[in-house]
């Protein structure tokens, strides 16, 4: 008789714990008149344009497999835009496009991270940053920003000291989910020369670089400082500037020389993205400049909007935010985010995200996606400073 294995995960894929954020939200599934602000993404569609565009590709069949790296088209209008928007030259040859932006932090771990590796993250972050290298049976080391004098900071003196030569990778999200912070201009010299004495790799979560509240039209980037042979890969998105969220489309900047490694794990992870997505993309690149200013100009005035409602508050701090869509906030006395928020959604209507999704640092605090009409966040000031007021 042959013995009984039990059939179970690999030990890192065990110790995953599913999204807090998701959690929260399967609680207020079903339940009446909950004002959800929990997801990261707009309470409005895509734009019209990108929509019409995309849905002329389907109905005139463009149903077939692409190339792995992303129709060439694409690539070049995507060159062209990260060109323009960066002020130095970045070729199709280093491009390659992914389905969603997730899956382009994922590759980019595949081609470069191995079990046992050291990995830097600054946290908090969402959670797929900080857990796609553990998945890869990477050692992952946190550090974290800090909140000072209203805003977050990030100690640049520790997170240098914290990249020794045996670091592999540093994973860096700027504008920050959940907090906001934004890497300081200044600050981007010395992180890019630390990284390439030690041969360290710098993956770049760009995913808020136009969500910026700065008047330049993107939030600091390593692009325009690095070599395009420096060990740097930037992975992008079309979700959040142009409201393309379930479109599942991203992208990464990475050296040519790995670009054809990246196209080979692509074949294996997803094969191609769908043409009909990818008009929509080229759309967005070509016609969305307008409704990208719009959009920022729209949550700059959220954000002004839901941070003097949080701060009129009794007992909540608030820092700012610098760039993203998201008010990262806490209120005195809370040590569990989790059953605050599970508490606001069925006591006040009201569907935060846990800061301790983020990590451990995160803990004790709440996330306000802000990305929403004015009369929504209103309203969602109102349920919490009522169900403030009755604790």
């Amino acid at each position: 008789m042959s013995q009984a294995f039990p059939a179970l995960a690999r030990p890192q894929v065990r110790q995953l714990r599913s999204s807090l954020i998701r959690e929260v939200a399967n609680a207020g599934l079903g339940l009446p008149d909950v004002l959800a602000f929990w997801f990261g993404e707009s309470d409005q569609p895509t734009p019209a344009f990108i929509r019409e565009r995309a849905a002329r590709a389907l109905t005139d069949g463009r149903t077939f497999y692409t190339h792995n790296l992303g129709r060439p088209d694409l690539r070049a209008t995507l060159a062209a835009y990260l060109s323009d928007l960066h002020g130095t030259p970045i070729g199709a040859e280093r491009l390659a496009v992914t389905s969603s932006g997730v899956s382009a932090l994922m590759i980019a771990a595949q081609a470069l991270v191995e079990p046992g590796d050291k990995v830097a993250v600054v946290t908090p972050v969402w959670p797929n940053v900080a857990e796609i290298p553990r998945i890869l049976g990477a050692q992952v080391t946190p550090v974290s920003l800090e909140p000072r004098n209203g805003r977050w900071s990030l100690d640049l003196d520790r997170l240098i000291d914290t990249l020794t030569p045996d670091t592999r990778v540093l994973f860096l999200n700027s504008p920050n989910n959940p907090t906001g912070w934004t890497l300081a201009v200044d600050d981007r010299q010395a992180i890019l020369d630390h990284c390439r004495k030690h041969g360290i790799w710098l993956l770049a979560d760009d995913v808020y670089e136009r969500l910026s509240f700065s008047p330049a039209r993107s939030a600091p980037s390593f692009l325009p400082l690095a070599d395009p042979r420096d060990r740097l890969v930037s992975t992008n998105s079309f979700s959040k500037a142009w409201r393309m969220t379930g479109w599942r489309l991203g992208w990464m900047v990475a050296p040519a020389e790995l670009v054809e490694a990246l196209g080979v794990l692509l074949e294996y992870n997803t094969s191609c993205a769908p043409d009909f997505v990818q008009e929509g993309a080229v759309a967005a690149l070509t016609e969305g400049e307008p409704h990208v200013t719009a959009l920022r100009a729209d949550l700059g005035a959220a954000r002004d909007q839901v941070l003097a409602g949080l701060r009129a508050l009794p007992g909540v701090e608030a820092p700012e935010p610098e760039g993203g869509m998201y008010a990262f906030f806490r209120l005195a006395g809370c040590e569990d985010s989790l059953t605050l928020a599970k508490a606001l959604v069925t006591e006040a209507g009201l569907g935060l995200a846990p800061g301790a999704a983020f990590g451990e640092e995160g803990e004790g605090w709440l996330r306000w996606c802000f990305a929403a009409r004015p009369e929504k966040n209103a309203a969602g000031l109102e349920r919490l400073a009522r169900y403030l007021c009755a604790r």
